[in-house]
């Protein structure tokens, strides 16, 4: 598998999310956009928000099904990728880049999450 589906500078969540410290933003991983097929909807929180670690906080609809978001860390939303409400299909098209959806300001003590290497022995064991 190639590594830019696994990018080294983000850390992944089990449920295929994943987070960027360096900017607090979350998206779903190219595994996950690709399993979902064609996105046509994104529901995500409003700014202000509060992340539980583990809890859902929005939902992404493909083609194929609705699938929950899982919220990689606790923390306040901060903003919310506008560019998706009228496409959608940036999560399939760039899911690392402009497909975003999140950004968060994580609670202090965040837990670490899965490695790039630990997420793709993940992905690749499935």
């Amino acid at each position: 598998m190639a590594a830019e589906r696994f990018p080294e500078d983000l850390e992944y969540t089990a449920e295929h999310e994943w987070f960027r410290r360096s900017d607090g933003r979350v998206g779903i991983t190219d595994h996950a956009q690709g399993a979902l097929g064609d996105v046509v909807y994104v529901e995500l929180p409003a700014a202000g928000s509060r992340l539980e670690a583990g809890v859902p906080f929005g939902s992404v609809e493909s083609v194929k099904s609705v699938s929950d978001l899982y919220a990689p860390v606790g923390g306040t939303v901060v903003e919310v990728n506008a560019a998706l409400a009228g496409s959608p299909e940036l999560v399939n098209q760039d899911p690392y880049g402009g497909g975003w959806m999140l950004r968060v300001q994580p609670d202090p003590g965040s837990a670490p999450l899965l490695s790039a290497t630990e997420y793709r022995r993940l992905v690749e064991a499935s």
